[in-house]
C-alpha cells in the first residue's frame, strides 16, 4: 500500500474515542480520512451504503474475507465488521491519513499485516465511571451492559501493556484527552510531512 501511514484508534464503547476522532477530523479535515467499514448487519434509518458503512451480505463477506481482501475482521451481536484493503486504499490516494476505529480484535490483526500503522488507545479512568457512561446512555439493557463491561476489562489488559499501543490517553477529561491526541498527531503522524 503507498500514501501516509494509518492511525488506529481503539478503546472500549463509552471510552469517548469517536468523540475525540470527530473533534480530530473537524480540526484537520484536509489531513485525514476514514475508511468505510463492511458490515453485514441492516442499515439503520438514514444510513447510506458506502457513506456509513458497506452494507453486504454475511456469504459475500465471508467470501471476502477468505480471499485475504480484509485487513481485519471480527464478529459483534451476530453480525460481522471488517476493514477492507480497498477501503483504506481509497484514503491513502487522496494522500490523507487513513483513520480506522476498530477494537482490539481488530487490532491484534492489523498487527500480523504490513500496514503499519500508529495504535492510540482511549481508556476511561475506571471501569466505574465507563459504566457510568454506558448508564447514560440509556441504550443498553442490563445483559449487554454486563457483555460491554466484560469485552472492556479484557481490551483495557490489552490496551494497557506496554508495547502494544504508540500512546494510551486517559479520557478522564475531554479537553486534555483531545489536547493529548492533538499533540501526538501533531509530533508523530504528522510531522512527517508525508500526509
Amino acid at each position: 500500500m503507498s500514501g501516509p501511514k494509518p492511525l488506529i484508534l481503539c478503546g472500549p464503547s463509552g471510552s469517548g474515542k469517536s468523540t475525540l476522532l470527530r473533534r480530530l477530523m473537524d480540526d484537520f479535515p484536509d489531513k485525514f480520512g476514514f475508511s468505510v467499514s463492511h458490515t453485514t448487519r441492516q442499515p439503520r434509518s438514514g444510513e447510506e451504503n458506502g457513506v456509513h458503512y458497506h452494507f453486504v451480505t454475511v456469504d459475500e463477506m465471508q467470501s471476502d474475507v477468505s480471499e485475504g481482501k480484509f485487513i481485519e475482521w471480527a464478529k459483534f451481536s451476530g453480525n460481522m465488521y471488517g476493514t477492507s484493503k480497498a477501503a483504506v486504499e481509497t484514503v491513502r490516494k487522496k494522500g490523507k491519513v487513513c483513520v480506522l476505529d476498530i477494537d482490539v480484535q481488530g487490532v491484534i490483526q492489523v498487527k500480523k499485516t504490513s500496514l503499519d500503522p500508529w495504535y492510540v488507545f482511549v481508556k476511561p479512568p475506571s471501569l466505574e465511571s465507563l459504566e457510568q457512561r454506558l448508564r447514560l446512555r440509556n441504550s443498553e439493557t442490563e445483559h449487554s451492559l454486563n457483555q460491554r463491561l466484560q469485552v472492556a476489562t479484557d481490551e483495557m489488559k490489552y490496551g494497557e501493556t506496554p508495547g502494544n499501543f504508540d500512546v494510551i490517553i486517559v479520557n478522564d477529561n475531554l479537553e486534555h484527552a483531545y489536547e493529548q491526541l492533538k499533540e501526538f498527531v501533531e509530533e508523530k503522524v504528522l510531522a512527517n510531512g508525508k500526509y
